[in-house]
């Protein structure tokens, strides 16, 4: 039997490659995404290859886009540098990417028009996140709303599904997940000032909230620090 291809954004971090791993084990057919939009720590890039590799994708591409024209985060521009707390609470913290997921939530919907893949996976999570706006339920059902309307698929009666499997999972209970999944974390970068090596900084909320998860899972910690 023939699997349901599936687009996967893949960044090379924690969140989606534990992504990638439920959409395998769900039956999908993984055609990976992951983009160049100009980011600092681009060595997820690497990271991204690496586990679209191990975990078996069908395709994986990497696009090159550039928000790091426009800045505004902490993550692309040159003249914000990113910061090791985690902000007040309440506010969008500065690594905030503006619009990010929906640039690259729009570039999967194109594909999986073309694949005639009626899903799509987003490691998104409004548990242990940063507050960011694209990131809530909300956000992700009027997404795939518009998508519905907006493409030649949907208005033929095709209905795309925007699959968000982390959404109200800790860092824990992710980590645990793709554990049992068999996702090899060795492979992954989650920092945001991690180096062109891929090893992570430990001070940034992206490590803290990384290194906090597989404690609060007990499970070894197999990320590479740069100290």
């Amino acid at each position: 039997m023939t699997k349901k291809p599936a687009v996967i954004l893949l960044s090379g971090g924690l969140d989606s490659a534990t992504c990638l791993a439920i959409a395998k084990a769900e039956g999908f057919a993984p055609y990976c995404l992951s983009f160049d939009y100009g980011q600092k720590h681009n060595a997820e890039l690497k990271a991204a290859a690496r586990v679209a590799e191990a975990l078996g994708a069908v395709e994986h591409r990497i696009l090159k886009i550039d928000l790091a024209g426009f800045g505004g985060s902490a993550l692309t521009d040159a003249n914000i540098d990113v910061p090791v707390d985690g902000g007040k609470p309440g506010e969008i913290p500065v690594t905030y990417v503006p619009a990010r997921n929906t640039v690259l939530l729009s570039y999967a919907l194109a594909w999986s028009e073309v694949l005639k893949a009626d899903d799509i996976f987003i490691g998104v999570n409004a548990v242990d996140y940063s507050g960011y706006p694209d990131c809530r339920p909300e956000y992700i059902a009027s997404f795939q709303a518009m998508a519905r309307l907006a493409t030649k698929v949907g208005v033929e009666g095709s209905k795309l599904t925007i699959h968000t499997p982390l959404l109200k999972l800790t860092k824990a209970e992710i980590a645990q997940k793709g554990t049992e999944l068999g996702v090899d974390y060795a492979l992954t970068v989650t920092c945001y000032k991690a180096d062109d090596d891929g090893r992570a900084c430990g001070e940034c909320e992206a490590c803290r909230l990384r290194s906090a998860g597989f404690a609060h899972a007990g499970l070894a910690d197999p990320t590479r620090y740069q100290k």
